[in-house]
């Protein structure tokens, strides 16, 4: 039998072959308890050798299910999620479930008309990263009446986050048992996990002592061209620093251009410490210092979280995932007072 046809196959082509009803067919599919074994086995086996495929319109008519994920993500082009994406679809395919992707590009009001037109899709559940909405999708389940888990958002009772906290906290104590005093930190106010890094950079200053310099806390947005532009004013200050903190992974890799652009050394002048641990990290000369979040195990884990609600499950927590400090060439001891 030829693909195309196969496409074409129907409930009532299987009940004609079998010699039974439609009706039993869709039971025998179904593992419906009143249909004999051996007449489900020949209705099944009968099913896949013409190609049978299940309608899922068909489907979401019957059990108000349509088997699709609404996926909403901040920027196709960030390299930060395509691990997280991947955990996501691969969980939703063995479930069953196919995901539908679209960008909020950060903003507030794009995040809101995709969500409500993944809820016009009748999509069976939402994830989103990096939302501008945060925990206001509380006051909103009226409007939008399904499951909604979001990722790294640790005040949304549906959440899976990487633990930040103690990551930033190992990304400075790191820094401070190599010797640094004077180190710097490149922020992204956008972002409210950004909070998190900072208070522990703050934190361990203080635990050592360490003045609280606000000068060496400067802001970007999490892109190549502002942790260049972040380098660039860090290293025109009369003292500047000897290590310098970067919100994730991106910007780690602009400040090391502006190091590099400045004649420094990395990490003989300056070190360097990124967070998120791209791929390319371990690639880049010489390999980044930073921390490492599990984003395939965040995208498995949002989904599952997902599908527990979409099946009414009771007791469901939020997930708070380990980071982990990888140590590599742009972090060495602070140098010597000239």
């Amino acid at each position: 039998m030829s693909r195309e046809k196969r496409k074409l196959v129907s409930i009532k082509d299987i009940a004609q072959e079998a010699g039974v009803s439609p009706s039993t067919v869709s039971r025998a599919l179904h593992n419906h308890p009143h249909i004999s074994t051996e007449t489900g086995e020949r209705v099944q086996r009968l099913a896949h050798e013409m190609g049978y495929t299940p309608s899922l319109l068909a489907r979401s008519l019957v059990t108000q299910d349509t088997a699709t994920i609404g996926l909403v993500i901040t920027y196709t082009a960030d390299p930060f999620l395509s691990r997280l994406v991947q955990g996501v679809e691969e969980t939703a395919r063995n479930s069953g479930y196919s995901v539908f992707l679209s960008s909020s590009y950060r903003d507030y009001e794009r995040e809101l008309e995709v969500v409500r037109s993944f809820h016009e899709r009748r999509t069976s559940g939402i994830i989103i990263t990096g939302s501008q909405i945060d925990t206001d999708y509380l006051d909103l389940d009226d409007r939008f009446p399904l499951p909604i888990v979001l990722i790294n958002c640790r005040t949304y009772p549906y959440s899976v986050s990487a633990d930040k906290i103690s990551g930033a906290k190992q990304a400075v104590e790191h820094l401070v048992q190599l010797g640094h005093r004077r180190i710097a930190f490149v922020s992204n106010a956008k972002l409210s996990t950004d909070l998190d890094r900072q208070t522990s950079y703050q934190q361990v200053l203080r635990e050592h002592d360490i003045p609280i310099d606000d000068t060496l806390v400067v802001e970007g947005d999490g892109m190549l061209e502002s942790g260049v532009r972040a380098g660039q004013k860090l290293l025109s200050l009369p003292q500047p620093p000897t290590a310098i903190f970067c919100f994730n992974d991106l910007t780690a890799m602009g400040v090391l251009t502006a190091l590099r652009e400045a004649d420094l050394q990395v990490p003989r002048d300056c070190s360097v410490v990124g967070f998120d641990d791209l791929e390319i990290s371990a690639y880049l000369c010489p390999p980044l210092t930073t921390v490492r979040q599990p984003c395939y195990r965040m995208g498995q884990a949002a989904i599952r979280m997902l599908l527990q609600l979409i099946r009414g499950e009771n007791g469901i927590q939020a997930e708070i995932l380990q980071t982990e400090l990888i140590v590599r060439q742009t972090t060495g001891l602070a140098p010597e007072p000239s």
